[in-house]
């Protein structure tokens, strides 16, 4: 069975998006392989962020993986800096890299677009120098990552091209996994956008309070159509919303169209806020519960150890490879 990677950057409260997206596709893969499902801790430094809320969000994401159903006995759950290969493989990895393959990366002409040219750190540039390094430490061949990450996934098949034609076999090729559905949740008030953390209106957080949540999908954005169809183009709101119930009941849009055939918005918005509450009302209540255990420190250290074994000996090979090895 193949290694499968992937993670979640601890920045900003995690979303129902974060949690059908992600977190749920963990869940599915984690019997179909060794996983190593890290909490990206050093990528959430290349945006200013509270110390405090870096270290509380990293041990919430900890929590939810655990109450979403990852099993620390077949997932390997650890903080990114917490496994110094990261960090030393990345400064290799950085020479086999570009400047103009950087620049052009979306993400990064999306967040500096926001920003004065002086504020723009190195980090920020370099961020899928780091990805790259964390993708190919555990010889992962699936990488499940939402769309917006599908990019970074090909700059590291580019790199390991590039490395393995100079220096051999060296590294394994990576392959980015896509959840057929839910694997792109949008706002609940802006429909056309990403649900994305930074949207109190439209962005359903996985601490926010049942009723919080409800009131948020009663509240969401529709159309004048007046059918339950699934319509991204002329009906994105609603589109939205079937998506959230296909993603979290298993039924098919074709089902759920023929089930609210002739109803009303207000009875499918309702239907939705049933199956989503549903969902997260367990999901909660085990968060609560880990919270109080201890659990997430036990599982953090334990996911470290065996992700040092692994990545070390990659971190090895290279080392070998470009000649940094002299022992």
């Amino acid at each position: 069975m193949d290694n499968i990677l992937s993670g979640i950057k601890p920045t900003g409260q995690l979303t129902l998006g974060n949690y059908i997206g992600a977190i749920k596709n963990f869940v599915k893969v984690q019997n179909e392989g060794e996983s190593f499902l890290f909490i990206a801790d050093l990528h959430a430094l290349t945006l200013p962020i509270e110390p405090e809320t870096l270290k509380n969000n990293s041990r919430d994401i900890a929590a939810y993986y655990l109450a979403a159903g990852l099993d620390p006995n077949r997932a390997n759950i650890f903080l990114q800096s917490d496994v110094p290969s990261h960090s030393e493989l990345a400064i290799i990895l950085q020479n086999y890299l570009y400047m103009g393959e950087l620049s052009r990366m979306t993400q990064f002409k999306d967040k500096s677009s926001k920003m004065k040219e002086e504020a723009i750190g190195l980090g920020l540039f370099a961020y899928p120098v780091l990805m790259a390094a964390d993708i190919v430490l555990y010889d992962s061949k699936r990488i499940p990552v939402g769309e917006d990450q599908v990019q970074h996934v090909e700059l590291a098949r580019d790199l390991v091209k590039r490395f393995n034609n100079r220096y051999g076999e060296v590294l394994v090729m990576p392959k980015a996994e896509i959840a057929k559905v839910g694997a792109r949740i949008m706002s609940l008030s802006d429909p056309t956008k990403k649900m994305s953390k930074s949207d109190p209106k439209g962005d359903i957080y996985l601490n926010d309070s049942l009723e919080a949540i409800r009131k948020k999908i009663m509240s969401a954005v529709t159309d004048m159509v007046g059918k339950v169809h699934y319509d991204v183009s002329n009906q994105p709101g609603i589109s939205n919303l079937m998506t959230i119930m296909s993603s979290l009941s298993g039924k098919t849009f074709e089902q759920i169209e023929k089930e609210f055939e002739g109803k009303g918005y207000g009875d499918f918005k309702r239907a939705v806020a049933d199956t989503v509450v549903a969902e997260l009302t367990p999901f909660k209540q085990r968060y609560e519960e880990i919270i109080k255990s201890g659990l997430v420190d036990e599982v953090l250290q334990r996911g470290a150890s065996r992700a040092n074994q692994i990545a070390s000996k990659t971190l090895l090979r290279v080392q070998k490879a470009v000649g940094l090895y002299h022992k």
